[in-house]
């Protein structure tokens, strides 16, 4: 296995695989939804619903594995197979081997098996002078290149047909042309089917174990599973021990779920139940735990055992489709490989990935076992941190929160660095000088996204009593003689302050008496996300101090309403008397959007109509949709409040690509999933970008500057505060 730098610059500089996995992506998100949909119409529940049962049936296997895997292992032998247990690794390949020997087998050919992958078994075979030949097309295709597995369904997503045609003139000396895939497919059967007509041995892995039946179920949509089942005289079934179901109805409704989270298809071409061996032939089942356990008495992240290996994680994430499988996982792709790799590989191998997560939250949208993907990403990279495992910029990254932690000296740097950079500052950005620019390490930060300009002073200062001009009083007054407590957010305090002074001037002419609470710094978020919990828990504390009493605490930021109502409770899960002041604050926590239409501030329609009817378009910061469920608010707020023109932005809820320090330590990943958003911004053809969060506003910002784009990006708030009564319309009129 190669390092993970060299895997991750190896995906950037290869522009098959971003071309061929946004397109997949986008293809495969249509067609999943109405699958769902059909699925949720004929069962007469919602996914959710169906989820959440099949989560429990995985949770029950979690907690009583032991017995399931008695009750299948008896009854699985009563049928005829030989069910072995194994511990590790190297004792799997040396039973598959062993096995292989007794049989004096020297081929076999393998239906897809992660599994094997997982113990690196191809290798061990070779060196025992055993062929393996892989039978699934996708993974032949990837034995011939020499790669591995590049997703958990679709191996060999990430290769270009035309790629592919070359490997196959280069291997088979023959032509093939690259748009004709049917020579190509037949070609493969051709070759394929001497294989399992010649092997001694097949061997497959499983989608389920039914305890009550000692069944393996398989399914898959080539047939070449079936042919490694039933033709060779002697039948290997590696499975990891949390694949077990109780019964064949469980097993129905994992079938029901798994294809069309899988491949949009309400059902796989072929679904087999495999009880015993068929007659004249051995059935070995090989049963591995490789880290199962150690993840099962682990309650942060045992959940991610109820897997059933779909990759849909893998179909959503926006990092996945820029750099794909080779980088983002290491055996395991997709979310649900930040998440085991640790278990399986060992922390080390699980380090470098976390650096390409976003914490978007969209896996957790789609995975039809419910896992709390987001939140296991985020403790397995405190694990990393804790554990001192080497990760790109790790110990800057320390030594920035250590920092960042101190919030008098933060304050001291960002208004030294404001200062310092006063030359550079222009229309809201930083220019840094070309001789800057383009030296290595600065090149990657800065040639697609230009800085923001560094204010000297922060929103705190400008919002000081008496230092904001009175805004013009709305003829609606919802908040009149209400006091609200207005948490700025670290980010826009002191980077974008025109977005709290416009939160404020907008809260302000709805009636409110807004406070400003100085001890104020940041929700913890940066830390936690950077997976230094002792710092984020510290802010976290802070935070709710400074907060602490009866008013309405609202900020503009929703990434902080998001960490104080579910990041902050989990980070003080084991303090009772913390968690229920958390719990407190965050029941009285809005962010803008929240508070002016649910909240005690909603306006009534009409209210911020000034007239303007130029287009807007928004971008829904992604939690907002994913851990918030808001979807379309802010758009509906724009019509009704408003009475503007809202053009529906493609892939509104998709990622910007900012994810906190991910467009730090992973810039150019980042600049790829900016680039898919702007592609989308450009279709709308509007010249105002609307969205609800400032490190979303700062980083599009910088790209569209970077880019050359004529497309002004708002705050919400900014833009509200524009169509104020008496306001300044003009782009920086929301400024003190």
């Amino acid at each position: 296995m190669r390092t993970f730098e060299e895997r991750y610059r190896t995906a950037l500089d290869d522009p098959d695989v971003r071309a061929g996995l946004t397109a997949f992506q986008r293809g495969w998100r249509e067609s999943r939804d109405a699958a769902i949909a059909e699925l949720e119409a004929a069962e007469g529940r919602s996914f959710d619903e169906l989820r959440q049962e099949l989560a429990a049936i995985k949770d029950d296997v979690i907690a009583n594995g032991d017995r399931y895997l008695d009750q299948f292992t008896a009854n699985a032998e009563a049928a005829g197979a030989e069910v072995t247990r194994v511990a590790t690794p190297g004792e799997a390949n040396e039973q598959i081997t062993r096995i292989c020997h007794d049989a004096g087998a020297t081929l076999m050919v393998k239906g897809k098996s992660m599994v094997s992958e997982e113990i690196g078994l191809n290798h061990h075979l070779e060196a025992a002078g055993i062929t393996p030949v892989e039978t699934d097309l996708g993974e032949w295709i990837l034995q011939l290149a020499g790669e591995t597995p590049s997703h958990l369904v679709m191996p060999a997503i990430h290769k270009r047909k035309e790629r592919i045609a070359e490997l196959f003139e280069r291997v088979l000396d023959r032509e093939f042309p690259p748009d004709d895939i049917d020579r190509m497919v037949k070609a493969a059967r051709t070759e394929l089917r001497e294989r399992f007509l010649a092997s001694g041995v097949g061997l497959s892995g499983t989608n389920a174990l039914v305890a009550e039946g000692g069944s393996v179920m398989l399914v898959c949509n080539e047939g070449n599973n079936r042919m490694s089942v039933a033709l060779p005289p002697v039948h290997i079934v590696t499975a990891g021990i949390e694949k077990m179901v109780p019964t064949y109805a469980d097993a129905m409704k994992q079938v029901r779920l798994l294809a069309r989270s899988a491949t949009a298809q309400p059902i796989t071409v072929y679904t087999n139940f495999v009880t015993g061996p068929r007659p004249g032939q051995r059935q070995h089942i090989l049963l591995l735990d490789n880290g199962r356990t150690a993840m099962a008495e682990d309650p942060d992240v045992a959940a991610a055992l109820r897997c059933i290996r779909c990759g849909a994680c893998a179909n959503v994430c926006p990092p996945y489709g820029v750099v794909g499988g080779h980088a983002f996982g290491h055996v395991y792709t997709g979310a649900i490989g930040l998440v085991n790799t640790a278990y399986h590989h060992g922390i080390e191998a699980a380090a470098g990935p976390q650096s390409l997560c976003v914490s978007c939250g969209a896996c957790a949208t789609v995975c039809p076992t419910d896992i709390p993907l987001p939140m296991q990403i985020l403790e397995v990279r405190s694990k990393v941190v804790d554990a001192g495992a080497p990760t790109p910029a790790g110990r800057a990254t320390q030594l920035a929160i250590a920092a960042f932690g101190q919030r008098w000296l933060f304050d001291l740097g960002i208004r030294a660095a404001g200062v310092v950079t006063t030359p550079l500052r222009s229309d809201g950005v930083t220019r840094v000088p070309r001789w800057l620019a383009e030296r290595p390490g600065v090149r990657e930060h800065v040639g697609w996204r230009t800085p923001p300009a560094l204010p000297v002073r922060p929103a705190r200062d400008h919002l000081k009593k008496g230092k904001l001009d009175e805004p013009s009083r709305l003829a609606a007054q919802p908040l009149a003689g209400r006091t609200v407590q207005l948490f700025l957010q670290c980010l826009s305090d002191r980077v974008a302050p025109d977005i709290p002074i416009a939160a404020a001037k907008l809260l302000r002419a709805a009636g409110a008496d807004v406070r400003l609470p100085r001890a104020q710094h940041c929700c913890g978020l940066p830390a936690f996300d950077a997976g230094e919990q002792d710092a984020a828990r510290t802010m976290v504390r802070q935070t709710i101090a400074t907060l602490e009493g009866v008013d309405d605490v609202v900020t503009p930021a929703s990434s902080c309403l998001a960490m104080l109502e579910h990041e902050a409770p989990h980070l003080l899960r084991d303090d009772l008397d913390d968690l229920e002041r958390a719990q407190q604050l965050a029941g009285r926590t809005y962010d803008l959007i929240s508070y002016l239409t649910t909240g005690p501030g909603r306006l009534p329609a009409g209210a911020l109509d000034n007239g303007d009817r130029t287009p807007v378009t928004v971008h829904r910061f992604c939690q907002s949709s994913t851990t918030l469920q808001r979807r379309d608010s802010v758009e509906r707020f724009l019509r009704d409040v408003a009475g503007v023109e809202v053009v529906p932005l493609p892939e509104a809820e998709v990622c910007c690509g900012f994810g906190g320090s991910t467009s730090i330590r992973s810039p150019e990943l980042s600049a790829g999933v900016l680039d898919r958003k702007l592609g989308c911004v450009d279709g709308t053809d509007v010249a105002i970008l609307i969205t609800d969060n400032p490190g979303c506003v700062l980083h599009l910002r910088g790209g569209i500057h970077a880019s050359g784009r004529q497309v002004e990006v708002l705050h919400l708030a900014e833009y509200l505060a524009r169509r104020l009564p008496g306001a300044d319309a003009t782009p920086g009129g929301a400024s003190a």
